[in-house]
């Protein structure tokens, strides 16, 4: 969610363990930072009866006055201290230490949507007492209001006997703001405080309490309880609800004012396992890296092991290549679309013509007159005017003008403070190329509509021309039904994978672009410091809003189908996805204007109806993701790292990720150099297994290539099932004609009996 002044805007690499010591020396070798020591319990000495004393012994074999933040022992077996680079290179030669690996930090990823996805007139499809309300869904975020209208627990049971979990109480917190709904809550800030020093109370909660918003955002898109009523300054009007209403929630806040700290995100992974959710989801990132450096990859692996189904956002950094987050493939990645709601504001010009724009302004009107009209780049004497940055606007030439100002750099919401600080009535703001056609609606402080880039230049080019321009906004407030919908949001980070371009990622995309959800009361809807509204609800946009989508659409299916693994759910969602409109259109993304591709939207939109009863399903267990990293060629200390026990790769066995059993297939291969002789050809194959998870049926294939430079063979072409739960192999051959570098080739494979169809996305490319 950009819009908040929450958002960190450095982008973060997690770094491996020599690279820790060389940038440690250059910067200071007795200046102490944090570090996560991955300890291997096989190792520990026969002379220690508790690992906790194994791991002090050690960190005392080299500081005396090093004191540990946090224990794992469940996501991953090791401790978090401060070290100095020396005292860390010494604890590195120690017996049992894997590997150590400095503290990173980690960004937030940052109503209608039961109707769109289906769920109002479907609802009796899925189990709505019982086995709904057993589920647990834990959120790390940024706390949670435990106050909101979305948490009333009213007509819920007792807690679920399998919860093991509290409610930490702490500044403007206590046991008694938790209850059947928000049944636990905790908050780790260890890492964040070692780092950046204490916390100060006057500016935020050091308890469970969020803040900022983002965090109770999440958590009722996920499993709020309906809200009837509910809108944002009368946007969005309506019944407000989560995916899983009748699931409980606890919330895990890792993310304080200077962001998310890996040894906190990794001690709330530890003790959501111990406290037995069922599902976790994750709305941050932080940049890509290996899986066995990378906090996230290394927890989830751990909660995947206990049957935990892990949802992370993919990204706000779209439409870039390669601008993927959190794409472990035990973890289930979430890009973003839109809805068919919008919040139309138009522009209107003194020359006669009008420009569509969307905005969620609703406070004092603009007078029903044209008003003079400036571009903010030519009220300002700095060299980035045009982005209305703070205090670059010239107050004389704006003053009781409406303002154009440049999207970019800082917050949306931010720019209009700015014009109005400086006098200004309103403000236009325009996309430029890299945020295209794609709107996002905002509350803005004063008038604002946001325009896309074409209107923009159209725009721009009446202001220059005429120097007597004049403008005013029409506000339309709330239109349902817009298409085409869904499309892929611009910002949603874009395949393939940089770490595995062998697993497609993202895996689905879901609503994230104006989604209406549960907010804080301590921060108004802009998040700005200035802004004193007070709003029950909010609405904002970004993957961290299509993340909890996901893990609440996970949470109903856990509830449908108790003994689904993560895996198995993953794929229920994944192979009833949709890629095209009824019309038969493909889905759009709007950064393009064209047809979107597997590497935007994955598998495709989610269905959750179809979810609910997909026929077949790709099963995962823990010892093929082992068999995965032996594939990807990970050492034996690499892959302990992850398993948190010894396990070496059979050095008589050929492992391949072409035989990882996932949902979906990528097949990148290398053009040769030269480019490779005409009509030269390349054979790639793949193994999957189908297991039934509904009544006895024939499967038939369908093979679709959108290029005849890639035949696609399956063998056999069809599979016939008569009990619950039998399993079918198929091959899929993949014979591949060579092409130009950075070609892409877009394919899909469907399995059907005529009631239900599962389907696969297929990517073939050239690098």
């Amino acid at each position: 969610m950009k819009g908040l002044g929450f958002l960190l805007t450095v982008a973060l690499t997690l770094l491996g363990f020599c690279h820790v010591f060389v940038a440690a020396v250059e910067r200071n070798d007795e200046e102490r930072r944090t570090y996560i020591v991955h300890m291997a319990t096989s190792q520990m000495p026969e002379s220690f009866q508790e690992r906790a004393h194994w791991y002090d012994s050690s960190l005392k074999s080299v500081s005396e006055s090093a004191e540990m933040l946090y224990k794992y022992s469940n996501v991953i077996h090791g401790f978090s201290t401060r070290l100095t680079a020396e005292e860390a290179r010494s604890l590195q030669g120690r017996p049992g230490i894997l590997s150590i690996l400095e503290e990173v930090r980690y960004e937030l990823h940052t109503t209608r949507t039961p109707e769109f996805l289906g769920l109002d007139k479907s609802a009796d499809l899925f189990p709505e007492s019982g086995s709904a309300s057993e589920v647990i869904i834990g959120v790390l975020d940024t706390g949670i209001w435990p106050e909101s209208k979305s948490f009333d627990d009213t007509g819920l049971g007792p807690i679920p006997s399998s919860w093991k979990g509290e409610c930490e109480t702490g500044t403007n917190f206590t046991s008694s703001s938790c209850n059947r709904k928000l049944i636990g809550a905790r908050f780790f800030s260890k890492g964040y405080e070692a780092t950046l020093g204490p916390i100060d109370e006057s500016k935020e909660s050091k308890s469970p309490r969020d803040d900022d918003g983002h965090g109770t955002h999440t958590a009722t898109t996920a499993a709020g309880s309906v809200v009837e009523g509910a809108s944002l300054f009368g946007f969005a009007d309506g019944t407000a609800r989560g995916m899983a209403t009748r699931a409980r929630i606890a919330a895990y806040k890792v993310c304080w004012i200077g962001g998310c700290f890996s040894t906190d995100i990794l001690a709330a992974l530890d003790k959501a396992v111990e406290d037995n959710v069922n599902i976790l989801s994750l709305s941050l990132g932080g940049g890509m890296s290996d899986y066995y450096r990378d906090s996230v990859a290394m927890g989830a692996f751990g909660a995947m092991e206990k049957g935990i189904l892990v949802s992370c956002s993919a990204g706000n950094s779209g439409p870039s290549p390669y601008s993927l987050s959190n794409v472990a493939p035990w973890i289930t990645t979430v890009g973003a679309g839109t809805l068919d709601r919008d919040f139309p504001a138009f522009v209107s010009l003194g020359n006669g013509k009008n420009y569509s724009g969307v905005s969620l302004y609703r406070g004092d009107p603009l007078p029903g007159t044209l008003l003079p009209f400036v571009y903010a780049g030519n009220a300002s004497n700095a060299p980035n005017g045009n982005l209305c940055m703070t205090n670059t606007l010239i107050p004389e030439k704006v003053a009781g003008k409406m303002v154009m100002c440049d999207r970019g750099v800082n917050p949306r919401v931010q720019k209009g403070s700015v014009v109005k600080a400086a006098g200004g009535i309103g403000m236009i703001l325009a996309n430029t190329g890299t945020n295209g056609e794609e709107l996002v609606a905002d509350a803005h402080l004063l008038p604002a509509t946001a325009v896309g880039q074409k209107s923009g230049d159209a725009i721009k080019s009446y202001l220059f021309s005429d120097h007597d321009a004049t403008v005013t906004i029409l506000f339309e407030g709330t239109k349902v039904g817009i298409q085409p919908s869904p499309v892929v949001a611009a910002f949603s980070s874009r395949g393939p994978s940089s770490i595995t371009p062998d697993i497609l990622k993202p895996d689905l995309i879901a609503p994230g672009v104006n989604i209406l959800a549960g907010w804080s009361g301590a921060v108004g809807p802009t998040g700005l410091p200035t802004d004193k509204r007070h709003v029950d609800f909010n609405i904002i946009s970004g993957t961290s809003m299509s993340c909890p989508h996901i893990s609440g659409l996970a949470g109903l299916l856990k509830a449908a189908h108790p003994e689904w693994s993560p895996a198995a759910i993953r794929s229920a969602l994944m192979t009833t996805a949709y890629t095209n409109y009824k019309s038969g259109q493909k889905i759009q993304d709007v950064a393009t204007g064209k047809p979107s591709t597997a590497f935007d939207h994955g598998a495709g939109h989610v269905d959750p109806v179809s979810a609910l009863n997909p026929g077949l399903i790709y099963d995962l267990t823990v010892d093929d993701y082992l068999n995965f990293l032996c594939a990807i060629n990970y050492s034996a200390p690499q892959i302990s790292i992850l398993a948190k026990r010894n396990f070496t790769c059979d050095t008589d066995k050929k492992y391949s990720v072409a035989d990882l059993n996932y949902p979906s297939f990528a097949v990148p291969l290398q053009t040769p150099l030269g480019g490779g002789s005409e009509g030269s050809s390349t054979v790639v194959k793949h193994t999957r297994t189908l297991t039934n998870v509904g009544s006895p049926s024939t499967y038939k294939v369908s093979i679709f290539s959108e290029s005849e430079s890639v035949k696609i063979s399956v063998e056999p072409g069809s599979l016939s099932f008569s009990e619950l739960n039998e399993k079918k192999s198929f091959k899929v051959t993949f014979t591949a004609t060579s092409m130009p570098s950075n070609t892409n080739i877009f394919g899909r494979i469907e399995w059907s009996d005529g009631k239900h169809v599962v389907g696969s996305p297929i990517v073939v490319s050239w690098t």
